[in-house]
């Protein structure tokens, strides 16, 4: 039953709408911050995130300490590019109400490689409030551009599945 609110309910829509802009502005405003401040670079976090996986009590795995060394930490002019422009485009999508649910996918996808670097923040309230939103799905962009959208991208695919299935029985 509260799934079913959650996912077509008109008052809901709007209460998501309120916490999808909040997520929306909170990761544009990240990334603003990293694009125009003093030369944003994710090397010296990804060595830090490394050295909290020593000691009793580590902050971050090892295995995850492995993916950073072995891979973020060689490439961390990508992962600069990545994290800088993944929060801006995450963050303008959400407060744009398009393609909602991937946006939102994609930034807990961040918030949970800053969890297991070890930095909590507001990671955890994010979390929280965008599975409200991925759980919702189109509902959470109904008050968005994907109220426009996603009918217009269903209607298109439909138009070419259908189109192919005709030419297939040809």
């Amino acid at each position: 039953m509260f799934n079913k609110v959650l996912r077509e309910n008109n008052i809901v829509a709007a209460l998501l709408t309120i916490i999808r802009v909040y997520l929306g502005y909170t990761w544009f405003m990240a990334g603003i911050h990293k694009l125009t401040g003093p030369g944003f670079d994710a090397n010296g976090y990804l060595q830090g995130a490394v050295g909290k996986a020593s000691g009793e009590h580590p902050a971050v795995q090892g295995w995850w300490a492995a993916f950073l060394d072995t891979v973020a930490i060689p490439n961390s002019g990508l992962f600069t590019f990545l994290v800088m422009w993944g929060e801006i485009l995450v963050g303008a999508a959400l407060i744009l109400g398009i393609f909602t649910t991937f946006a939102a996918l994609m930034g807990i996808t961040m918030n949970f490689a800053f969890l297991l670097s070890g930095t909590t923040s507001t990671n955890p309230q994010m979390v929280i409030l965008t599975i409200f939103i991925l759980v919702a799905g189109y509902n959470a962009g109904k008050y968005g551009l994907d109220r426009y959208a996603i009918p217009f991208l269903r209607k298109s695919v439909d138009k070419k599945i259908h189109h192919k299935t005709a030419e297939a029985y040809r």
